[in-house]
């Protein structure tokens, strides 16, 4: 199918719905085209703050996402919001159910997209990069990513957030536990949401003792609204921030990217190598042990360096 970038580009600039989820249609599904685009729109980009809102399944990060949103909103902001959500392995299919808890939003103006995060080895999708860069385009500031509740690769949400925000439930069991779960490393805030449940003060102290007094720790209630103006609050001034640091701090993440772009030419690559009849023939020696495996490895990775 052909698309006309040049009329696509003037329908981002005027924020029109369906040519902003086109455009991020083709950014995951057609490279040539997507990359056509990013050329286009490069220069013009790179301007707005993004927000990552991490932590553990059934913390309650999307109902906070959505109170949040319609907040910065009355403060000015224009925001847009990413929910990622994790593939299957099996289908390739995603849950992609993060916009029905956020119907509110989608009457307010904010616009707001689930995406797969498609196989990538953390919580964040390959395209995720791409995709902001659409929304920057399109004029939305801050951009919101809600990434998987998936532990430890959770820390990859650094890479591409200018603040992030660690959501915890009191009703993850056991504290210290759900404390070491490697994102206490990575947040600006830290928030215990469902303040309303028993066990939030207790875990509330936990985290505090943790990670001590250098960082922000909150407790809310989406429920009561409890902590939710201190929480806005306290995004406004770290945006502020952030805004003013944006620039030095860009260095570090235009390098993750391209290394992610890298090492993921390096996998088409190389899944392209392993489908090939050259690959086939190392398959039937290993399998006849005329050749161990490390050895056809050492061939294949050889070839690929040419």
């Amino acid at each position: 199918m052909k698309y006309n970038i040049t009329e696509l580009l003037i329908d981002l600039q005027n924020k029109n719905r369906k040519s902003i989820a086109k455009s991020i249609s083709l950014i995951e599904n057609d490279q040539k085209i997507a990359r056509k685009l990013i050329k286009k729109i490069y220069k013009n980009t790179s301007s707005s703050l993004i927000i990552g809102i991490t932590g553990p399944a059934g913390a309650g990060k999307s109902s906070l996402i959505n109170i949040i949103s319609l907040e910065l909103q009355k403060l000015g902001k224009n925001p847009a919001i990413l929910a990622i959500d994790p593939t299957s392995h099996l289908s390739g299919g995603a849950v992609l159910g993060d916009r029905i808890r956020m119907n509110e939003l989608t009457n307010s103006g904010v616009y707001i997209r689930s995406i797969a995060s498609r196989g990538a080895t953390g919580a964040i999708s390959h395209s995720i990069h791409n995709i902001i860069r659409i929304l920057e385009y399109a004029d939305f500031d801050p951009i919101i990513i809600e990434s998987v509740g998936a532990g430890q690769t959770e820390i990859e949400i650094s890479n591409v957030a200018d603040i992030a925000v660690v959501v915890f439930n009191p009703n993850t069991g056991d504290n210290i536990q759900t404390i070491k779960a490697g994102i206490t490393e990575i947040g600006d805030i830290y928030v215990v949401n469902k303040s309303d449940l028993n066990g939030s003060l207790q875990l509330y102290r936990s985290i505090q003792d943790y990670i001590g007094e250098s960082k922000i720790v909150l407790l809310t209630s989406t429920k009561t609204k409890k902590g939710i103006g201190k929480l806005v609050k306290t995004l406004q001034n770290l945006l502020d921030t952030k805004n003013k640091l944006k620039r030095s701090n860009s260095k570090s993440k235009i390098k993750y990217e391209l290394r992610d772009i890298v090492l993921n030419n390096i996998k088409e690559k190389v899944d392209m190598e392993l489908k090939s009849n050259r690959t086939l023939s190392y398959l039937e020696q290993i399998e006849l042990k005329k050749i161990n495996i490390f050895e056809a490895a050492d061939k294949i990775s050889n070839l690929l360096m040419k």
